[in-house]
């Protein structure tokens, strides 16, 4: 609804109270920043650059702190406009420092409205001799009375596009956490403009980079008259202004339906100026009155922004205002799934602009459209049914936001690719290809995240598609293309989100390196996984259903038109092997959500039977008090629960709600709100419910480690570090070559809970879900999921994978706080141990998962055992003394060996 006006004042409830730090008095006496001079009575009626005329000076003397006669026409140079030092707009002003900047402000407004009460029709009436302060009424008049017909020259100073990065920000931030409670819930908040950009919801969270003024926040301290013109948002994103304090702000907007008529009525009224600088619209330094635009009939509407209240603006919806005295304003961007379809607008009138772009709009989409994929997956195999994976699935089919988002952007990636030259080279495009290093076309700067066209003349030159023939003069020979992905690939991507399940699992498959999808007909594709090691081994050669002289290269990974290939022979497939197909699931399954009693008594069974004595995987035998395992099958299934809180972690007090089912309360702080508060389909105070229990009534024994020599920590942290894995399904046993390897069996439904570095905030630890998927053909899926935010997930076809992601991404976090500028952190952790974070190493857990394979059908895992066993017996013969008497008699052997060499 809100869409149809272009911008939308939010006013949050009495209770919302953030506390600004910028008030503090370090920053308020003494952080200083920079400012720029805003010339009022040009903004709209000025001549250009070259022509510049003479004006009086008359009123900007008596108010600015630092007089300065402006730059006459004669001391121009003819070229004075492609100076960026004489652009307009752009002159820099004097810094101040918080205290100073108000008292600069308030003298400026008395001064400039006293005056104004001397002039006949004063905007400004006296009572009984005390002069009122100006309304936002007389301040507007005064103000479009400057900018339309200007008398004076009015000057003033606004602090705009401050970073908050370098300056501060005006929410609070985890640096500033304190033990206050109330304090804490506005830094989590999803309000806070700090979180806002990566909650749940905006795509903006596969932003790698912490851009200044779209991911993070911007901030803009005003006076009287200070000014933003006519613009619309980068890549024309969604926008979100909070008012820390002070003096209203005054907006205007127009929708995105009437952004060309607005542009055309700005250049019909300005014609001079756009002459000299065509993408004036972009610099943010020309207002048009409202009054010329509805008479172009042009819809523009108005909202009064208070302090504590919020403005938000839409994709493409022109806003401009202006303050009505001292304030301080914070803004960032935020990109809801809805967001995309303008986005790619934007992008190509970029590019047909040849204007440079902010971000990458095609890895933000496709990093998008894999997290749903998994969502998909999640919610087919898993069944679990969460708010972010729900999310996800709303996008999602046929007609789907997201999936008519990827839909446009492939079927443009087609196009293109048939406009190239026949003999056009293609070569597959390395993950890497921009992680480091923005790419972008020589020509239009079109972001190359999907594609790019390259000659080997000069290999870090790179065109998009569309300027891939004018890249260089060389013959067509010598140029390739690079591709993420094939065309076949792309259209698999579209049937999984169109819900495709078979095209799901394919896909999923094919992002964590498990096989190519590179066959001419995925219904028949065949599949092969080699389990050496972690190797996985491609074909050489695969068909795809490409122009028909199109060449696919790239070494260990390539593909080839069937008459480009070598000798007429096909290209080589992998066979599965029958022992990978899916076998007759077993029929014990140890859940500890199973309350029927049949199952309690097979349970108690089976475990009982192993109570006495109890061999690991190793076959070194343990003693009975090594095996205490506190086992309650009879403990009632928990209640399922809401979570609330922010995408950065939230704390949530406990309340019932209308349902009768408990809200839960989780370890980082945010505000109690009503379910489903949103903005813009962004859960502002909800993470999704994790749906694991936060303990679990089945302990393992702790698993003591050292991380020094292993995984070192901080010197000043370094400490014995105990993790408890805690089994919350046992699942059931699938009998198969993929289930099971040497070191342990891969239940189906296996789920476990462990406390680990919180990939977020590496200063505390926090619960990690892992547990193992049926993927069909594809065999077991090793998941992790840290429970307070279940986004942050990491699958993959072996559990030391899974947490090796997890390591990598946490040092990444670690090393990101750790740059700008936090202390405490723990050092990096160079590895860890998968298969024990899962719990695989932990006696009781094997044990209970042994129990499922009675008849000891899990071959692999089975004959490893035995020979490890068998091996273990060889020692005791030859070593009779240590495997007879343990550690204490290879202690005593080891005593008279020292005693001997004395």
């Amino acid at each position: 609804m809100a869409e149809a006006y272009g911008i939308c004042r939010i006013v949050p409830p009495p209770s919302w109270s953030p506390p600004c730090p910028l008030k503090d008095k370090n920053a308020w006496k003494c952080a200083k920043f920079s400012t720029r001079i805003q010339k009022v009575d040009l903004l709209q009626n000025r001549e250009p650059m070259r022509k510049k005329r003479h004006r009086k000076r008359k009123r900007r003397t008596q108010f600015s702190s630092r007089p300065r006669r402006r730059v006459r026409t004669e001391d121009l140079e003819s070229n004075a406009a492609s100076d960026s030092e004489e652009k307009f707009g752009f002159q820099s002003g004097s810094d101040f420092t918080l205290e100073d900047f108000q008292k600069f402000s308030d003298e400026f407004k008395e001064s400039y409205f006293k005056i104004n009460d001397t002039r006949e029709g004063s905007v400004i009436e006296s009572v009984e001799g005390k002069r009122l302060l100006p309304s936002v009424e007389d301040i507007e008049g005064e103000y479009w009375r400057i900018v339309e017909k200007p008398e004076d020259e009015v000057e003033v100073y606004y602090g705009a596009d401050l970073e908050t990065g370098t300056f501060r920000s005006g929410f609070p931030k985890e640096s500033s956490l304190s033990t206050d409670t109330v304090i804490d819930q506005y830094v989590t908040s999803g309000w806070n403009l700090n979180n806002l950009p990566r909650l749940p919801g905006s795509v903006l969270r596969f932003e790698e980079c912490d851009i200044s003024g779209v991911v993070v926040p911007w901030l803009y301290v005003g006076m009287c008259f200070s000014s933003f013109c006519w613009h619309v948002e980068d890549h024309h994103l969604y926008s979100l202004n909070y008012l820390h304090w002070g003096d209203p702000k005054v907006w205007y907007g127009v929708p995105a339906s009437h952004a060309s008529a607005l542009e055309d009525a700005m250049r019909k009224h300005l014609p001079d100026l756009f002459e000299e600088q065509p993408d004036l619209l972009h610099e943010l330094v020309t207002q048009l009155s409202p009054s010329v635009l509805k008479s172009e009939g042009v819809p523009v509407y108005r909202a009064v922004q208070h302090s504590g209240e919020f403005v938000l603006t839409f994709p493409r919806a022109y806003h401009s205002g202006f303050n009505c005295g001292f304030n301080c304003a914070e803004a960032v961007n935020v990109a809801p799934v809805d967001w995309l379809q303008h986005g790619q607008n934007a992008v190509e009138l970029y590019s047909a602009q040849h204007r440079k772009t902010s971000l990458s709009h095609d890895k933000l989409l496709f990093s998008a459209a894999q997290e749903a994929v998994r969502a998909l997956l999640d919610l087919s195999v898993l069944k679990k049914e969460n708010s972010e994976n729900l999310r996800w699935r709303s996008v999602c089919g046929k007609d789907g936001m997201l999936t008519k988002a990827v839909k446009t952007r492939v079927q443009l990636e087609e196009k293109r690719i048939e406009n190239l030259s026949e003999v056009t080279c293609f070569r597959k495009m390395e993950k890497d290809f921009d992680l480091k290093i923005e790419r972008e076309c020589f020509s239009c700067f079109f972001d190359l995240h999907l594609s790019a066209a390259c000659c080997s003349c000069s290999l870090e030159q790179f065109a998009c598609l569309e300027h891939a023939n004018f890249i260089c003069s060389c013959e067509p020979k010598n140029r390739f293309v690079l591709l993420r992905y094939t065309m076949e690939e792309l259209n698999m991507l579209v049937k999984a989100l169109e819900e495709s399940m078979d095209c799901v699992e394919l896909w999923v498959s094919k992002e964590i390196g498990l096989v190519p999808l590179t066959s001419n007909n995925v219904d028949t594709m065949i599949l092969a996984q080699v389990r050496d090691g972690d190797g996985i081994n491609f074909p050489e050669k695969m068909e795809i259903p490409s122009t028909s002289s199109h060449v696919i290269e790239n070494p260990g990974y390539s593909v080839h038109s069937p008459q480009n290939t070598r000798n007429g022979d096909k290209p080589e497939s992998p066979s599965l092997d029958a022992d990978s197909k899916i076998g007759q699931k077993c029929h014990t399954d140890m859940s500890l959500d199973d309350s029927s009693d049949d199952h309690r008594i097979r349970s108690r069974e089976a475990f009982n039977s192993c109570k006495n004595e109890i061999v690991d995987a190793g076959g070194i035998r343990e003693s009975k008090g090594m095996q205490q395992m506190n086992l309650d099958l009879d403990a009632k299934r928990e209640q399922d629960v809401i979570q609330l809180g922010s995408d950065c972690g939230s704390t949530v007090s406990n309340v019932a709600s209308d349902n009768g089912f408990p809200l839960k309360s989780s370890n980082m702080g945010c505000c109690v709100a009503p379910v489903g508060t949103k903005l813009l389909g962004v859960d502002l105070f909800s993470s999704p419910p994790s749906g694991v229990p936060e303990t679990s009534s089945l302990k393992t024994e702790t698993m003591d480690f050292l991380f020094n020599g292993i995984c070192q920590v901080s010197p000043d942290s370094v400490q014995k570090l105990s993790f408890h894995v805690d089994p919350i399904k046992f699942g059931s046993v699938v009998y198969g070559k993929l289930w099971c390897n040497k070191e342990a069996i891969f239940p189906q439904g296996f789920k476990s809970c462990v406390k680990f570095f919180n990939v977020c905030n590496p200063m505390i630890k926090s619960n990690y879900v892992s547990e193992i998927l049926d993927a069909g053909l594809l065999g077991p899926m090793f998941k992790v999921t840290l429970e307070d935010h279940p986004y942050q997930s990491f699958t993959n076809v072996s559990p030391e994978k899974c947490w090796e992601m997890v390591l990598q991404r946490l040092n990444q976090e670690i090393e990101t706080q750790r740059s700008s500028g936090k202390q405490g952190l723990p050092s990096l952790l160079p590895c860890i141990n998968g298969l024990e974070m899962f719990g695989f190493l932990s006696p009781s857990i094997v044990h209970a998962i042994e129990a499922l394979d009675p008849h000891h059908q899990c071959i692999e895992y089975w004959k490893n055992k035995m020979l490890s066993t068998s091996g273990d017996s060889l020692a005791a013969r030859e070593h009779p003394v240590e495997m007879r008497h343990g550690e204490g008699a290879k202690a005593r052997s080891s005593d008279r060996q020292q005693q001997f060499f004395i």
